[in-house]
């Protein structure tokens, strides 16, 4: 087993981490920018090292600043969390190359399943359903649309080194086309440093389902079940749960995705954590979308509904175990829901809201479980994705979970910053998601809906308040009644006296 191991990143995933470590007699080293001097993490673990400034190309993303402090603290494995380096071949090659254990899939299966359009290949050669679309990164905006033209509008433009919504638009029409290639080719440079973008025919009210795989390094290599995270806004997942309505509620379709997971990790020659992410169709279709050559962040729900701690498997596997479970062992027990909550505004078109947390009462009880780097009085920095914690729940039933969860949010109490957590409590209350209705458009319907209902609400309000100030009005230009010592009524000047006789 490794004598130290240092966590590449941030925020709650180096937490739970660190936890895992501790559980396993295993010391930590911590890394941070100067933003996060003093966050959860870096109090939390046995080391740390400073990696530089704020910006994260400074720091994080520096995969050299990063090995040298594994050096400087003797660490003999790096585990990369998810997001910054944790997909980055380079990274895992350099670890490799310097004789640290990258606690993470092999770099050539990274490479392989990094790039979107190899990923398609490698499943349309292993017999696995994929998205209508191209297998290589288009040359120019002609190319492209001629493609679009082809496969039929709606198309969906996507980055080839892309993940996690960026680089991505929907196009509807030959009219949207250049303005959105130029858009969302930007937006892939500023993320990835590429700009190649592919074509995927866009399925019509999907679902987004993932296949949890783990595997080890003699050859075994199984599947953990599914997680649904349908309910998503600009491509960002908000709440993940296992398991699937749809799948649960179809005979046979958990194992054929299953199956069909792994056979494609096992033509990229994969092993440790990884994900599969597919599309289906309301009927129960489903076609290959991407691999996740990482944890995701949505792990939590797997955990609950095996009873596995798939970090302390990473690291088992990492150095060199053998998987303790085999695919006969491995059922889904009840059913779990995950909440991301953000320091953002979901009133005010999600914005980021960084500052200082004046005030956290974090929820607990049976079946509520909190992965968090936050704590009272630390300040929420701009640089950085809003992330603040991952609330997730299990319970015996799916509804018994939604009720849980609607509990624990009502019991997150986080003040000085704005967060999403009344968000999440309308959106569960919501009959659709509350039936397992779901699709990826689903979000976006409840808040055009929910804006709806506020814009009635201010009309009811404006219109209450013109009637009270008429009101007013009128009594202030009516002279006391007879019966108060006055001599006329407004109402009988109008000659409305008739209406009460």
């Amino acid at each position: 087993m490794f004598r130290k191991v240092l966590i590449a990143n941030r925020g709650e995933i180096a937490v739970r981490v660190i936890r895992a470590l501790r559980e396993m007699g295993i010391p930590s080293v911590a890394v941070y920018s100067d933003a996060d001097r003093a966050s959860l993490h870096v109090r939390m673990a046995d080391e740390a090292a400073h990696i530089g400034p704020a910006p994260s190309p400074e720091s994080y993303l520096r995969i050299d600043r990063i090995l040298d402090a594994a050096r400087r603290h003797a660490a003999d494995a790096i585990h990369p969390g998810y997001g910054f380096l944790s997909e980055n071949p380079a990274f895992a090659s350099a670890c490799e190359a310097k004789g640290i254990v990258f606690i993470g899939p092999n770099s050539s299966a990274i490479e392989t399943m990094g790039s979107k359009t190899s990923a398609r290949r490698l499943a349309l050669e292993a017999g696995v359903p994929v998205v209508p679309g191209t297998v290589e990164g288009l040359g120019g905006v002609s190319e492209a649309k001629r493609f679009a033209r082809e496969f039929g509008y709606p198309i969906l433009l996507k980055a080839v080194a892309g993940g996690g919504g960026k680089g991505m638009r929907r196009v509807y029409s030959d009219e949207e086309f250049e303005a959105a290639w130029r858009e969302a080719g930007s937006e892939a440079e500023r993320a990835f440093k590429d700009a190649s973008l592919y074509i995927e025919k866009l399925i019509v009210e999907p679902r987004h389902i993932e296949i949890q795989l783990i595997g080890d390094r003699h050859g075994n290599l199984i599947s953990l079940g599914e997680r649904e995270c349908t309910l998503q806004r600009r491509h960002q997942k908000l709440i993940e749960e296992s398991p699937s309505p749809l799948v649960a509620a179809r005979p046979g379709m958990r194992a054929r995705m299953s199956e069909a997971a792994l056979r494609v990790a096992r033509a990229a020659g994969y092993d440790n954590a990884g994900t599969v992410e597919f599309l289906a169709d309301q009927q129960g279709s489903f076609y290959f979308l991407e691999m996740n050559t990482r944890l995701q962040v949505e792990h939590p729900v797997t955990e609950l509904v095996t009873g596995l701690d798939l970090v302390k498997l990473q690291v088992r596997i990492a150095a060199g175990e053998k998987l303790p479970v085999k695919q006969e062992d491995v059922v889904l027990n009840g059913s779990a829901i995950e909440c991301r909550i953000y320091a953002e505004d979901p009133d005010n078109d999600f914005v980021p809201s960084p500052g200082r947390i004046a005030h956290l009462s974090l929820p607990a009880g049976p079946g509520v479980r909190i992965d968090s780097g936050i704590y009272p009085g630390w300040t929420v920095p701009l640089e950085y994705d809003p992330l603040l914690a991952k609330l997730a729940v299990w319970a015996e039933s799916r509804d018994e979970a939604i009720d849980r969860m609607l509990r624990a949010l009502a019991e997150c109490q986080i003040s000085g910053i704005v967060t999403n957590t009344e968000f999440f409590r309308r959106l569960l209350r919501h009959q659709p998601v509350r039936k397992g209705d779901l699709d990826t458009g689903l979000v976006d319907r409840f808040l055009a809906l929910s804006r709806e209902e506020l814009a009635d609400d201010a009309l009811e309000s404006v219109a209450a308040l013109v009637a009270a100030v008429h009101h007013s009005e009128l009594m202030k230009n009516a002279e006391p009644c007879a019966g108060n010592g006055g001599s006329r009524s407004l109402w009988r000047e109008e000659g409305r006296e008739q209406l009460f006789r």
